[in-house]
């Protein structure tokens, strides 16, 4: 089974990108819900890196949920999105990491018409979004595999991840 996780700052389309790959009938999850993900108290996010989602608190992943379902050989092929403060303890897990970013203004635009998800709507938010281009995005460059650059239309976004992991199970074979 491959594991890629696909990653990234708020609306750069990690969970658009996952309903277009479970549409397309491959094995993906959105691990920014509450099914995935909850909300903690222990927030270790350094503060140079800017302030977690809410003040004394941040989003994590279900760390038993995620370890469950990377340990599961159902699939040939599982996708799993999302960005959470912990999610570094299950890198080893995913053969390829792949980070998908845009430019600001894309992720402007994303945050304010979005309907599936409140967060980015306030100016607070917005600005802490665009802060973490500046601070988390690095990091995330610094671990991925590989980068996609959202601002094309959604179908060649997930063409262009499908071609790469096409492309690097025939490498492997």
């Amino acid at each position: 089974m491959q594991r890629v996780l696909l990653t990234g700052i708020s609306g750069v389309g990690k969970s658009t990108v996952i309903r277009e790959l479970l549409a397309r009938g491959y094995h993906a999850i959105d691990a920014d819900t509450d099914a995935w993900s909850a909300w903690t108290d222990d927030v270790r996010t350094p503060a140079a890196l800017g302030s977690p989602v809410a003040p004394g608190r941040d989003w994590v992943w279900r760390a038993d949920r995620m370890q469950h379902l990377l340990a599961t050989d159902d699939a040939d092929l599982l996708f799993v999105s999302g960005c959470a403060e912990n999610m570094g303890q299950f890198y080893p897990q995913f053969d390829h990491i792949v980070l998908l970013s845009a430019p600001a203004d894309v992720i402007v635009e994303r945050l304010a018409t979005r309907t599936d998800n409140a967060y980015g709507k306030h100016p607070d938010e917005v600005r802490r979004i665009l802060g973490q281009m500046h601070t988390i995005e690095p990091l995330l460059r610094q671990r991925a595999d590989y980068e996609i650059n959202t601002s094309m239309p959604l179908d060649q976004v997930v063409d262009a991840i499908l071609h790469l992991v096409r492309d690097l199970a025939e490498g492997m074979g």
